[in-house]
């Protein structure tokens, strides 16, 4: 590349445009939803791979085999198989309340605006409800410890942004995903927010080396995220936003502080495990933190 700089200012912007545009063309030229929206997420994924391969935010945080292998099947358990479940069953439970196909609160939605317009309202109200559950996440300790299973990792790197708990993923389902189908959002629309939430959550948990300058005031991207996987308590408990980072501006849990990178990340027990399913049973049977860095009851 002439600007060996290039990557870190311009990949991130480039390949969310790109992997929607990619999504756009696929269903305009008549592919099935599911494929478009699918194969815009893995081309993007690949493209946030490369990116932290050759361009790393740091060397210490590039994973080994057996690393990748189990957030892998996080990644495809309670990332992609769970949410299907879970939206299967809400929407059995929602028909069974209209005693209909149409969704009990649907004419409170803006069906006729076009899809970018009705996603841009996703990701706003979606953000409101996920950044209060988030928080409560992190201030109580019956959820911290389900939670804890995500901010275990002492490194940040694109596979591990699945590593979630199921019953942390439920909860999250309640906020960003089922007020939607009582709204009786198509699945148009769901589709093509799922392509930019997932595109930008590879992004977000990524070791690639990204700035997004301006765009920090808007975006919940891997420069304020990186804050909030610190092991320190006081720099965690910020930077809630999932995809947007407006929230955390509106009620003061905004942080990036522009004279260092964040130290070590993770929790206070480094004693965690790692496996899949012992990290099933650890919130109920292991401590999680270190005396410093307990929330409150």
């Amino acid at each position: 590349l002439p600007n060996p700089s290039l990557p870190r200012y311009a990949a991130y912007p480039a390949l969310l445009v790109g992997s929607y545009m990619l999504f756009v063309w696929l269903r305009e030229t008549g592919s099935p939803l599911l494929f478009s929206s699918y194969l815009s997420v893995l081309v993007g994924g690949f493209g946030v791979l490369l990116h932290e391969t050759f361009a790393p935010a740091r060397e210490d945080w590039r994973p080994n085999q057996s690393e990748v292998l189990n957030d892998g099947l996080f990644l495809t358990l309670v990332q992609i198989l769970l949410p299907k479940l879970l939206k299967a069953l809400a929407l059995a439970l929602i028909v069974a309340l209209a005693k209909s196909d149409l969704a009990p609160l649907a004419f409170a939605w803006p069906h006729h605006m076009p899809v970018l317009i009705q996603i841009m309202a996703m990701l706003v109200i979606a953000e409101f409800f996920r950044y209060w559950l988030h928080r409560a996440l992190h201030e109580h300790m019956a959820l911290w410890k389900l939670h804890a299973v995500h901010h275990a990792p002492d490194k940040l790197y694109t596979v591990n942004v699945g590593r979630f708990h199921p019953l942390d993923k439920a909860l999250q389902f309640l906020g960003d995903t089922l007020p939607f189908l009582l709204l009786g959002v198509s699945a148009e629309v769901f589709a093509a927010y799922f392509v930019l939430y997932a595109l930008n959550g590879f992004y977000q948990h990524s070791n690639a080396d990204v700035r997004l300058g301006p765009l920090n005031w808007v975006i919940a991207g891997p420069e304020l995220h990186r804050w909030h996987h610190s092991a320190k308590i006081s720099e965690a408990n910020s930077n809630y936003g999932n995809n947007l980072i407006i929230w955390d501006t509106v009620f003061g849990t905004r942080f990036l502080p522009k004279d260092r990178e964040v130290g070590s990340i993770g929790i206070g027990n480094k004693d965690w495990p790692n496996g899949f399913l012992a990290q099933m049973t650890a919130p109920f049977t292991t401590p999680t933190e270190a005396p410093d860095r307990r929330p409150e009851a």
